[in-house]
């Protein structure tokens, strides 16, 4: 497990903030890495989506 990640039982907003840091770091490397452009786009949009449905709940 990453240090950066919250621990498993933490609350739904941790975990929100979590997903969407992590998408925009994703977003930026899809930008800078065009070797792995693709890769980190997917990265970057499913980290979006898990954020939204955190802010659903």
């Amino acid at each position: 497990m990453s240090v950066l990640m919250p621990p498993q039982d933490a609350p739904p907003v941790v975990w929100r903030e979590f997903h969407r840091r992590s998408a925009a770091v994703y977003a930026m490397i899809a930008e800078v890495d065009r070797g792995h452009h693709h890769e980190a786009l997917y990265w970057a949009g499913r980290g979006q989506r898990k954020a939204e449905e955190l802010a659903r709940r």
